[in-house]
């Protein structure tokens, strides 16, 4: 099993809506890197932190678990949506995702900066400088201290 972090914007679609929704499609992913990783490199049922960014204070509210294998993101090919792409076409998909599924909600947010003050973390991809990825690997041992820290025993 691997484990990732995951970041979505709350005013968009946060852990509360996932934990409401219970499964979702995590589509509009436009990073080659991060399309690779959903592609290539998650399975079902790797964990994921999911981490609110572009909110006050960014951290991680809890954890996903992959529930799908990788396919096309049908949103590039479509023409009215933002994130459509004239060169992907369903005999050609350039971009993928992945559902995720809720595991829990964290009873105690893990602001960014907890992590970055955090030694056990310090190597962590999302703390690197110009870190910014939508999809990130994250080793098993930087993923359990921070569900230790967000009081969910994983």
């Amino acid at each position: 099993m691997r484990h990732w972090l995951i970041k979505s914007e709350p005013d968009v679609f946060g852990i509360g809506d996932l934990k409401r929704v219970g499964t979702e499609p995590w589509d509009g992913v436009r990073n080659y890197q991060a399309r690779n990783f959903m592609r290539d490199d998650m399975k079902v049922g790797d964990l994921a932190l999911f981490y609110h960014s572009n909110s006050t204070p960014p951290g991680v509210a809890g954890v996903a678990r992959v529930a799908s294998a990788a396919y096309p993101d049908p949103k590039a090919w479509d023409p009215k949506s933002k994130y459509y792409d004239e060169k992907a076409s369903e005999e050609n998909p350039r971009w993928f995702m992945v559902d995720f599924k809720f595991v829990g909600e964290f009873p105690d947010y893990v602001p960014l900066e907890a992590l970055r003050a955090d030694p056990k973390l310090e190597d962590l991809m999302i703390l690197r400088k110009g870190s910014r990825l939508s999809i990130t690997p994250v080793e098993a041992k930087h993923f359990n201290h921070i569900c230790k820290l967000g009081g969910l025993g994983i």
